[in-house]
């Protein structure tokens, strides 16, 4: 699992890079367990764009991934590590004795044949599965749920891992990987390990073509526009906005805070993430 950079051949590929996939153990998907996926071009139910710069991009289809992992007690071998189009992180196609087949989210260094389980009483090995009460404090953790039985919500992305701080009462003190401590039911699962491909913030596009592949449109600056369009347009000659960066509508684009101070869930919130609150 690593990056590589190929021979500058063109203006593309003299920055660029790519994963060189050597976790890969199958190309082809698993039919079974595969979904068409369609596009919307970042438009809502009535057809306004409320996601900017979406559209094109390659086709895909979506893979049914088990973020729940509440087939218990019932062993599974996994059988591949594939690549999925529509995440940064591997997964894992199991094989459960029983003869059903699901995806998982790969954990790193998971090899073909390892057997992985998921329960109350399972043992806190890579890729098994349990609640929070059951795992010991300081082991790395992902697809952490939020709600019993609603499946994994945090620590999906690549090479993301949480860990166990202490555990109080029927909360466990968690940190994720933002710094956040959050307090979460000891009910609630996660699945032991580090998310694969950890190297998948070191790849760099290389040009603009890759980035269209990927579904995504030009960014166009917002002191580029006119002011009807953009706060920061308009002006005498090249300008510098005059205000903090922010959206069309005026939302601050860095550092401006986004969440609500009476959400409901503040409480679960031991320490936030940014240093200065």
């Amino acid at each position: 699992m690593g990056v590589k950079k190929y021979n500058p051949t063109s203006a593309g590929r003299r920055h660029g890079s790519v994963s060189d996939f050597t976790e890969i153990t199958k190309t082809e998907p698993e039919k079974s367990l595969l979904v068409p996926l369609k596009k919307h071009g970042g438009r809502n139910n009535s057809g306004k764009i409320t996601a900017r710069h979406r559209g094109g991009g390659s086709r895909r289809h979506y893979r049914i991934i088990d973020f729940k992992r509440k087939k218990d007690n019932i062993q599974a071998k996994v059988a591949s590590v594939e690549y999925d189009p529509n995440r940064s992180c591997r997964i894992a196609l199991l094989h459960y004795i029983d003869g059903e087949k699901r995806y998982i989210l790969a954990p790193d260094n998971i090899v073909v044949g390892e057997s992985v389980e998921s329960g109350d009483k399972v043992e806190p090995k890579l890729g098994n599965c349990m609640p929070l009460k059951n795992i010991p404090a300081g082991v790395s953790i992902h697809n952490v749920e939020l709600q019993v039985g609603r499946g994994g919500q945090l620590v999906r992305s690549a090479g993301n891992v949480a860990k166990i701080l202490a555990k109080e009462g029927k909360y466990c003190n968690v940190v994720l990987p933002s710094g956040e401590v959050r307090k979460i039911f000891y009910e609630c699962r996660a699945t032991i390990g580090q998310v694969s491909n950890p190297d998948h913030m070191n790849i760099d596009l290389g040009k603009a073509g890759r980035k269209r592949w990927k579904g995504r449109r030009p960014h166009v600056r917002g002191t580029a526009m006119n002011p009807v369009a953009h706060p920061l347009g308009g002006g005498e000659g090249r300008s510098h906005g005059g205000r903090h960066p922010c959206s069309p509508t005026g939302k601050l684009a860095k550092g401006g805070r986004t969440r609500s101070k009476s959400a409901t869930s503040n409480k679960y919130i031991v320490r936030k993430r940014h240093k200065d609150n």
